[in-house]
């Protein structure tokens, strides 16, 4: 029995180590052709096993792809939740929102969740299988702006639709990119624009924060 378990433990220890394998060949074929050239073919010859077995790990395409994204919406989620619990002002809090998802700017997670998220037919898949995670981190932010607007930093003329999705807008690291990495822009100079850009337009008129 023993000697059965301990088979048993190395086919799931092998079992996992190809899953990983898999994922992390899949993130480097979806970075280089896009969702739709991606295709299960070439991730598996990559990988070095047949397609079939692929497909025991993931049946689609889109079940590998959501894999990928799972830890990284719920470590946004639990980021964001950690900041709002901090003792600081609503601009302050949206500002170290802010570094958080540029603080990787450009990394491997970071440049997937862009390529996915310009992917159409891939956004109705992430509505089905991580809607409510999308909108609790959209939940999060609308109550830090409408926090700002009690507080008086914020415009409150502006819809709060509006000034949450200026924010995911301003929150696209792939459309700046070349900025830092091509022309040499310093990350921190490049930052401090960005923050300047989204609340000197939300912040309410004639008020401290729209000159600073």
């Amino acid at each position: 029995m023993q000697d059965i378990g301990a088979y048993r433990s190395l086919r799931e220890k092998q079992r996992q180590e190809r899953e990983e394998l898999i994922l992390q060949v899949a993130k480097e074929v979806l970075l280089e052709k896009g969702y739709y050239e991606a295709s299960m073919d070439e991730i598996a010859t990559r990988v070095g096993i047949a397609k079939g077995t692929l497909y025991l790990h993931f049946a689609k395409k889109e079940d590998l792809v959501v894999a990928l994204l799972e830890g990284e919406l719920k470590s946004s989620l639990r980021s964001i939740e950690r900041i709002r619990q901090t003792e600081a002002s609503p601009r302050e809090k949206l500002t170290l929102i802010l570094h958080s998802m540029y603080q990787n700017l450009w990394s491997k997670q970071t440049s997937l969740l862009s390529v996915l998220f310009t992917s159409t037919d891939f956004k109705a898949v992430l509505k089905e299988k991580y809607g409510t995670v999308f909108h609790r981190i959209s939940e999060q932010i609308m109550a830090l702006l409408q926090e700002g607007k009690a507080s008086g930093q914020f415009d409150p003329a502006i819809p709060d639709e509006i000034l949450t999705s200026m924010f995911f807008c301003v929150c696209s690291p792939r459309a700046y990119q070349h900025l830092v990495v091509e022309e040499g822009m310093p990350f921190e100079e490049f930052i401090h624009y960005v923050e300047r850009f989204y609340f000197r337009g939300i912040s309410t008129p004639g008020s401290p924060e729209n000159v600073s």
